[in-house]
């Protein structure tokens, strides 16, 4: 058996950190990858369309992108999320943390789920902070307003230009900093903040699950150039 795997066999203290690449399994595709029919359809680059001044000066435009390209209502947790749900109710996982928004870690069956940039799942009201599900901004055309004030509906995900929530922020610090085992999937690393949060991990068990280089690869101590549904069959295989 594999060191790694050795590693996760024996500990009841692993946290995951994962980006976009998790959920591309279950047909969600990285909303920053642009081709020609992007082109054909937008002006402006996925940056700046899910920006906060953005979204403020034409939440026509930004809410046109957002249900196009960030909403996926039909997408199933595939075998990296169900694996670490398995692995939380085992009493090995200790937490997730996500980049991603799209609540497939929480319908795979995981509690502990910290979503660095918010969820899909949870919207408000920005006049009256009445909270509404994903169901209303689907049904709406157009912009989506509140039923109570009239007041224009935010999802509650993280915009470009604006801060992480401080508390979710804490609360991965801590997770990562107290990990024996990190084990870090479907993320280039390169979106900031999130990607310096490896840096608070102090243990020497390190595996990085990335099919393309990451910035962080010297530093890992197992670095795996596979997709996740493979590594995490193997880690199924073993639990």
């Amino acid at each position: 058996m594999d060191e790694w795997l050795d590693w996760i066999k024996d500990s009841n203290n692993i946290v995951f950190f994962g980006g976009a690449g998790v959920s591309t399994e279950s047909g969600i595709p990285d909303f920053r990858s642009v081709d020609g029919i992007y082109n054909q359809k937008y002006a402006y680059p996925p940056e700046e369309i899910i920006s906060h001044s953005y979204f403020l000066a034409h939440p026509d435009k930004f809410y046109e992108f957002y249900k196009d390209r960030m909403i996926y209502p039909d997408a199933k947790p595939n075998e990296t999320h169900l694996v670490l749900a398995k692995m939380e109710k085992l009493g090995k996982l200790k937490a997730i943390v996500t980049q991603n928004i799209d609540g497939l870690h929480q319908l795979a069956g995981s509690q502990n789920v910290y979503e660095l940039h918010g969820s899909i799942l949870r919207n408000y009201c920005l006049k009256c902070h009445t909270f509404y599900p994903l169901e209303k901004i689907i049904a709406s055309t157009g912009i989506p307003h509140c039923d109570k004030c009239g007041g224009i509906i935010k999802p509650d995900v993280v915009l470009y230009e604006e801060g992480l929530d401080e508390d979710v922020l804490m609360n991965s610090i801590r997770v990562i900093s107290q990990a024996e085992v990190l084990i870090v999937g479907g993320t280039s690393l390169v979106v900031q903040p999130a990607a310096s949060l490896l840096r608070y991990y102090r243990g020497n068990k390190l595996i990085l699950v990335n099919k393309s280089t990451t910035p962080y690869d010297q530093e890992a101590n197992v670095v795996l150039h596979e997709s996740l549904g493979k590594i995490f069959k193997e880690i199924d295989r073993i639990l």
